[in-house]
């Protein structure tokens, strides 16, 4: 054979030796390898019983002159209690001089305009703040829960014109 066609051969033969002996050899430092493995965690959250008042509206009584008749009106508010949790919603007595639960008062200068809130749409039901007694149970959804205030102003001493006005809060007792 010519030199050239033996050294090749040779060559071919060293090449196949050493692929054949790679296959055996053990893998040096840096070689990769595809493997996983896994662990588990947990996520977790404690929900405790809860009420939050969500939405709040104005019992607006209108524009009006003399007092001499029953003036009718009504308002909603939410309220988002955490599902199954019991709660009763009370009403205070505002922050008008000389208020109560049972005849609230709407201040205007010196002056004031009586009114009352109900928790039934035939206005006999006092809605006040005493739990059990005056004011609303509940049990909650999860989700917000809309009730319904249904004021009246009395008939009265009509004082001077003014823009009459209360501040009530919503006590969720839970």
């Amino acid at each position: 054979m010519p030199f050239g066609i033996e050294s090749m051969m040779k060559k071919r033969r060293l090449i196949s030796i050493f692929a054949s002996a790679s296959i055996f050899m053990p893998l040096q430092h840096g070689a990769a390898f595809a493997a996983t493995a896994t662990g588990n965690f947990n996520a977790q959250i404690i929900i405790q019983g809860e009420c939050i008042v969500v939405t709040t509206n104005t019992l607006d009584f209108g524009t009006t002159g003399v007092l001499s008749s029953n003036i009718d009106e009504t308002t909603s508010f939410q309220v988002q209690c955490t599902n199954s949790t019991p709660y009763s919603v009370g009403l205070d007595a505002g922050t008008g001089v000389g208020a109560s639960t049972l005849l609230r008062r709407m201040t205007g200068g010196s002056d004031t305009i009586g009114y009352q809130m109900f928790s039934d749409p035939s206005r006999s039901v006092n809605w006040g703040n005493n739990v059990g007694v005056d004011t609303v149970a509940g049990l909650g959804t999860g989700s917000a829960q809309a009730l319904t205030i249904y004021g009246r102003v009395v008939p009265q001493a009509t004082p001077e014109p003014d823009t009459y006005i209360d501040t009530v809060t919503i006590e969720v007792t839970y």
